[in-house]
C-alpha cells in the first residue's frame, strides 16, 4: 500500500498537505500555486509542501522559502539531476519571481515504500545572494 497523502512526516516547519485542509492548511497563494503545478506536472503520489519562509527573517506572509517532497512514476529511470530539472520546469515562473529558495526531495514511489522519511530542512545560513560573503 502506498503511504497516504496525508501521512505525517518528518519534514519540519508548516506542512501543507497536498489534499489541503490538514496538516496546516492549504497555504499561501505561492504554496498552492506550486502544489498545484506539480500535481499538473508530475502527477505524485505523494506530495508535501512545505512553507520555510517564517525560518528566514521575513515578513509575515512572505512566502519565499520552501521545501517540497514529490514522489511520482516520472522519476523512475531518471537521476536525481533530472528529477530536479522536472520540478525546476514545473516552477519556472515562481523561481524567476518570489520565489527565492527551494529544496527539493524527489523521488520514485519505490524509493518512498522503502523509505517514507524526508531530511531535514538544511539551516539558514542568512544573507542573500546579493551580499558578499567574508572569510
Amino acid at each position: 500500500n502506498p503511504p497516504s497523502l496525508l501521512q505525517p512526516s518528518p519534514m519540519r516547519g508548516p506542512l501543507l498537505a497536498a489534499a489541503g485542509g490538514a496538516m496546516g492548511g492549504a497555504g499561501g497563494p505561492l504554496a498552492r500555486t506550486i502544489r498545484a503545478k506539480l500535481t499538473a506536472a508530475l502527477q505524485p503520489t505523494h506530495l508535501e509542501v512545505r512553507d520555510d519562509s517564517p525560518r528566514h527573517g521575513g515578513p509575515p506572509g512572505a512566502e519565499t522559502h520552501f521545501g517540497v517532497l514529490v514522489v511520482s512514476g516520472r522519476f523512475a529511470g531518471l537521476p536525481l539531476l533530472q528529477r530536479h530539472r522536472l520540478v525546476h520546469e514545473a516552477l519556472r515562473a515562481e523561481l524567476a519571481g518570489p520565489l527565492h529558495a527551494l529544496q527539493v526531495i524527489a523521488r520514485t514511489p519505490q524509493q518512498w515504500q522503502s523509505d517514507p522519511r524526508a531530511p531535514p530542512a538544511p539551516p539558514c545560513l542568512g544573507g542573500s545572494k546579493r551580499e558578499q560573503r567574508r572569510g
